[in-house]
């Protein structure tokens, strides 16, 4: 005869206790993001047109799983708006733009163009969003670079808004 009571729910292992954070699976536009700042550093590195670095995004693996219309938005938007983008981003940098880390710049590039064209995405998030990216590509501290130019910058782009935050 058994002991154990058949009837009794199965004890299931408390949530949290590992310590271990289950990813999130990542957005559409965070892939987006993601695949603009690979370009943009190929831009930055190399120098190579837009058509040929478009191409090679569209060639890799994930790219299907990104928002492909933000991608081109992106992509396309910071190399066109490049030295516009550099100069909204020079007045809270402590360098040249071109002597930052490409990653850093193409990050910055990226935050400073979402904050300037897609009104859309509350500013918080479109900087939230250059830090997560600084985070996985940057080097070590450079999302709190990356957090306090694009805090600045948007005061700049998005005067409104910053003052409406700011009020509440």
């Amino acid at each position: 005869m058994s002991t154990s009571n058949d009837n009794a729910p199965a004890k299931k292992p408390a949530a949290g206790k590992t310590g271990a954070k289950r990813a999130q699976p990542k957005s559409a536009r965070r892939r987006s993001r993601e695949a603009a700042l690979q370009g943009l550093y190929q831009w930055l590195i190399t120098g190579d047109d837009v058509a040929t670095i478009d191409a090679h995004m569209r060639e890799q693996e994930d790219f299907k799983k990104a928002d492909q219309a933000h991608f081109d938005a992106l992509l396309n938007g910071c190399i066109l708006e490049a030295a516009d983008l550099d100069a909204v981003l020079a007045r809270h940098v402590d360098r040249k733009t071109t002597e930052l880390s490409p990653i850093e710049h193409g990050v910055l590039m990226i935050g400073a163009y979402e904050l300037k064209h897609c009104i859309d995405i509350p500013y918080k998030v479109a900087i939230n969003e250059a830090v997560e990216l600084a985070k996985s590509f940057g080097g070590t501290d450079g999302h709190k670079y990356v957090n306090g130019v694009l805090d600045r910058a948007a005061g700049d782009l998005r005067p409104a808004e910053v003052a409406a935050r700011n009020k509440a």
